[in-house]
This record gives structure tokens, C-alpha cells and sequence, in this order.
């Protein structure tokens, strides 16, 4: 009789354990998924589970308080971004004005009489003040981008009509810089939902950028998949310089006249259409591929 009922109460505690596992796991499923929804979703709603084990509902407590940590610094940080965004606006309006008095009483003193010296001052300071009104201008403009996903006006497109457009606007240019620009087009139209002026702005973007570090070439190919590719041999870059390429602001000594914000500005406006951009440097080579999600039904 008593081995009956020790083999009954091991079958009860076994089957009791069995259960208290079981839903252990179950809250443990259900901290994941609903931490994982509150970090995906915008919402104030915290992690709650079934379970009344003390030990899952302390972690659950814990979770949620790193939670509340978590949306206390992302306010922060969004309020903190989008006063960056309206000063950076207001500071680049603010200096038009300045800037233009300025280049208005240099082109006043260019018609002055004055000495070899001079001139070569005045000549200078024009350079600096034509070089300081550009980088204002591209700030402007940046700042306005950074806000402007929600403005863009997506529509089916053909990208290779977008990119020859871009191309015969900077032909003169390439040619300029003797570069004659090797180009590559599907014959079938390669179609994509995206803003026509937010994508002209990008392939405008890559081509000076090409302008200012090639060597003296210049490869476009625009694959049936979406994908553009454009390639230039650039040897005074390195693998440190090319990886920063897409960084606000920053330059290269070859590109003197830079403000460091186009590619920045590229790289915003395809991340805003949902693509893709990256650089990628071999053997001297440089190659930014741009690639776009493919079209929905309209």
C-alpha cells in the first residue's frame, strides 16, 4: 500500500511541476512578445502578464521601469533633434541676409581703383564669402529635407528617365573635367514609387560628388532590378575617407569647394523613400549603389 502512495503523491508533485513550468513559459512568452510590441509600437501601454508567480511579475516590474526609462530619453532626444532642426533653419535664414549685404558691397569694391594687393585681398575674401554662402545655403536646405518625408509626393516613375535627365543637366560639367561618362540602361523601363524631385536631387548629389573626386572617369549602370550603380576612380580617397562619405559635414582636402552635406543629403532623401545607399571602395575604385524597394500596386 505504501509504495501506491509514494508513486501517487511523485505522480502528483511531478504533474504539479509540470504545470508550474509550463506556465512559466508561458509568461516568458508573454514578456517577449509584448516587449517586443512596446518597442516597435509608439505607445504608453507597459508590459502585463498572466502569471501571479512573484519572481516572472518582478521581472516584468523590472522591464517595464527600463521601459519608462527608455520613452523618458527618447522624448528627450526627439525634442532635443527637432530644436537642432529649427535652429540650424533659423541660424542659416538669419546669415542670408548679412551674406547678402556682403557680396553686394565686394562687387561695389571690385569696381573701385585699387592695388595689386588689394585686389588679391578682395579676390580672396570673395572666394571665402561665395564658399561661406553655399555652406548656409546647404544648411537651409538640409534642414528642410530633414522634415520633409511626410511632403513627398510619391508616384510611379521611370528611374531611367529621372537619371538621364540628371545626367544631360551635368554633361557640360563632366565634359569640363574631360570625363566622359560611360552609361549603362536597361531598354525596359525600370519603375519605381518615389518623389521625381527628392530622386533628382540624389543622382545630382552623386554626379558632383563625382565631379569633385574622379580621376577622369566615370561609370553609370542602372540593373533591371532597380539597382544604380556609379563608379569613378578616385585615388586620393582611402577606405577610412570613404566610409565617412555620407557624414554631415565632413570633406576631403581634394574637395576644397565642398560643403560636405551633398551625399548627406542624398543618403536622407533615399532613406525617406524607403532605399538604401552604400559606398564601397576597391582598388581605387569608388562605388555608390543606390537600390529602391520594388513598386506596389497602385
Amino acid at each position: 500500500m505504501l509504495p501506491w502512495i509514494l508513486c501517487a503523491g511523485l505522480s502528483l508533485a511531478v504533474a504539479v511541476l509540470c504545470v508550474k513550468i509550463r506556465l512559466l513559459h508561458q509568461s516568458m512568452d508573454e514578456i517577449r512578445v509584448e516587449f517586443k510590441e512596446r518597442l516597435t509600437l509608439d505607445t504608453n501601454t507597459l508590459v502585463s502578464i498572466s502569471s501571479a508567480d512573484p519572481r516572472a511579475r518582478r521581472l516584468a516590474a523590472d522591464i517595464n521601469t527600463q521601459l519608462r526609462l527608455l520613452r523618458l530619453l527618447r522624448r528627450h532626444y526627439l525634442n532635443g533633434d527637432q530644436e537642432l532642426k529649427e535652429a540650424v533653419t533659423n541660424i542659416s535664414h538669419d546669415l542670408r541676409t548679412p551674406l547678402t549685404a556682403i557680396c553686394g558691397y565686394l562687387e561695389l569694391l571690385e569696381e573701385e581703383e585699387k592695388s595689386a594687393a588689394a585686389a588679391r585681398y578682395l579676390a580672396f575674401i570673395a572666394n571665402r564669402t561665395e564658399a561661406l554662402k553655399q555652406l548656409t545655403e546647404e544648411l537651409f536646405r538640409y534642414s528642410l529635407i530633414l522634415a520633409a518625408r511626410d511632403t513627398m509626393q510619391l508616384e510611379l516613375l521611370s528611374v531611367n528617365g529621372v537619371l538621364e535627365e540628371s545626367l544631360a543637366a551635368v554633361y557640360p560639367a563632366l565634359l569640363e573635367r574631360r570625363i566622359t561618362p560611360v552609361v549603362h540602361l536597361p531598354e525596359q523601363p525600370v519603375k519605381r514609387r518615389l518623389d521625381k524631385g527628392a530622386l533628382s536631387r540624389i543622382f545630382g548629389n552623386i554626379l558632383n560628388n563625382a565631379l569633385k573626386y574622379s580621376d577622369g572617369d566615370l561609370e553609370v549602370r542602372l540593373r533591371d532590378n532597380g539597382e544604380v550603380l556609379f563608379t569613378n576612380t578616385a585615388a586620393a580617397l582611402d577606405q577610412v575617407q570613404v566610409g565617412k562619405l555620407f557624414n554631415r559635414f565632413f570633406t576631403v582636402e581634394a574637395a576644397r569647394h565642398s560643403t560636405g552635406l551633398g551625399l548627406a543629403i542624398a543618403k536622407t532623401l533615399v532613406e525617406q523613400m524607403n532605399g538604401e545607399i552604400t559606398a564601397h571602395y576597391r582598388e581605387q575604385k569608388l562605388s555608390i549603389c543606390i537600390r529602391f524597394p520594388l513598386a506596389g500596386p497602385d
